[in-house]
């Protein structure tokens, strides 16, 4: 992956941006991607090409999602979304809002960690146990450049002192993926190689740097035991997907120019923290707009207890937050309203670009919830979600859906890898754990069209 000529770059892009290319630019390569995408198997009415992560922390109370009075699954046609979802209400068509789903095999407590995404048990300092969800649905989903970006929001003194964390996503055991939550360093990365004046400056250097550490790195790891070693690889292997990562990039860099964000103050001289969330969106959305990712994850709080929202004029941060009963609490209003604006603006954004005969949208499912359940301190008995986008009609929108806390957060896992083509019954749980928690088999059917 690391050695890819031009060709393989550029039909690697095709293949997650066709839409961005256009019909008349590469169009054996639009060709190719059509054929991969059918090839994949889906459901019927389709599957998804890109799947978003919205994870908040400190949990999600069913109470600021379902609409009052709705105790039995049905149609949300007529319903009035509670206020702090309020902002979805134009988008209602697209919202499939899920109660009763359980993740107690997670052990949440403050937060589940890797296990949210990977359905597995997880804890504050214990290292994946499994690839999570996020990452399996980059390796089936049609290929692009950065396969899987994940972003992290916190606050403006954790994103500084700590601009890479890893809490959410993984690529296998023992094997996390950092998140982005500096957007200056995001920018260097993704549209360094494009860039002029201080920010092209930046980039090169980096560059430099990041070749000679590999090649340092390599030569001293040899000497070291195998444990070590093996670990050591770890850290010279993302040295070098990183440096792959540039070239590849600066392969398509007359493509990428048309998706860059415009470089403001919010990113040198944020006032807040949220100028920098604003930013890190903003990047994620080209990402995805320029088929640069085909899986974006965001952390809001970065799957910690911590998080800070005094750009919305919210003083408290951090683990009080989730002290806080949150329905009708006009801290916790704000923070769910800043999101829904943040759902909205990612598929106003999505709709904007034509894909096949609607839009990116029309091929984008986009998963919203916490990564501790319903509240901070958790048993996980119920794990709302809300679902946006129904994928050219593979998914069930327009409605709420009454579960009855028997089926864990891994059957909607196991119900989109479906949708995008694998043939799973379960996802990272073995029949003697599925005994215990899953009182079915197979997909969640609910979530269907």
């Amino acid at each position: 992956m690391n050695n890819l000529d031009r060709r393989t770059a550029l039909r690697r892009l095709a293949i997650g941006a066709s839409a961005a290319f256009g019909s008349a630019a590469f169009p054996g390569l639009t060709k190719a991607a059509a054929k991969t995408a059918s090839a994949a198997g889906k459901v019927a009415g389709g599957g998804p090409k890109r799947v978003i992560f919205f994870m908040q922390n400190q949990g999600f109370d069913p109470r600021t999602c379902v609409p009052a009075g709705m105790t039995n699954s049905g149609s949300l046609a007529k319903a009035v979304l509670p206020e702090p979802i309020k902002a979805l209400e134009p988008f209602k068509e697209k919202l499939h809002i899920i109660n009763g789903l359980h993740g107690m095999h997670t052990s949440p407590s403050h937060s589940a960690f890797f296990g949210a995404l990977g359905g597995y048990r997880g804890s504050d300092g214990v290292p994946p146990s499994a690839s999570t969800i996020d990452y399996e649905l980059s390796k089936v989903l049609p290929e692009t450049l950065l396969p899987h970006l994940c972003i992290g929001m916190d606050s403006m003194e954790n994103m500084t002192a700590k601009p890479t964390v890893a809490n959410l996503s993984a690529r296998g055991a023992g094997k996390p993926i950092f998140m982005h939550s500096n957007p200056n360093h995001l920018y260097q990365m993704l549209y360094g190689g494009i860039s002029s004046g201080e920010i092209r400056s930046q980039h090169e250097a980096k560059s430099g740097m990041f070749d000679r550490i590999e090649q340092m790195a390599a030569a001293e790891g040899e000497g070291l035991p195998t444990g070590d070693k093996k670990r050591f690889n770890e850290f010279v292997q993302g040295f070098n997907d990183m440096n792959g990562l540039r070239e590849r990039l600066g392969q398509v860099s007359d493509h990428l120019e048309k998706f860059a964000p415009e470089v403001d103050e919010g990113y040198t001289r944020p006032e807040f923290e949220t100028d920098w969330h604003d930013r890190l969106l903003d990047l994620g959305i080209s990402a995805l707009k320029s088929g640069t990712t085909s899986v974006l994850t965001i952390g809001s709080g970065r799957g910690e207890i911590f998080g800070a929202w005094k750009g919305l004029g919210v003083e408290q941060q951090g683990h009080n937050l989730g002290h806080m009963e949150q329905p009708d609490n006009p801290i916790w209003v704000k923070i769910r309203q800043y999101n829904s604006r943040m759902l909205v603006k990612l598929m106003e954004e999505l709709e904007s670009v034509p894909e096949g005969s609607g839009t990116m949208m029309d091929n984008t499912l986009i998963v919203y919830t916490s990564n501790n359940a319903d509240k901070q301190h958790t048993s996980g008995a119920n794990w709302p979600v809300m679902l946006l986008g129904n994928c050219n009609g593979a998914f069930k929108t327009g409605c709420f859906t009454q579960l009855d806390g028997k089926r864990p957060i891994n059957a909607l896992y196991t119900s989109i890898l479906r949708a995008s083509g694998v043939e799973v019954d379960r996802f990272n749980m073995t029949q003697q754990m599925a005994a215990k928690y899953d009182s079915g088999n197979g997909p969640l059917t609910e979530v269907f069209a």
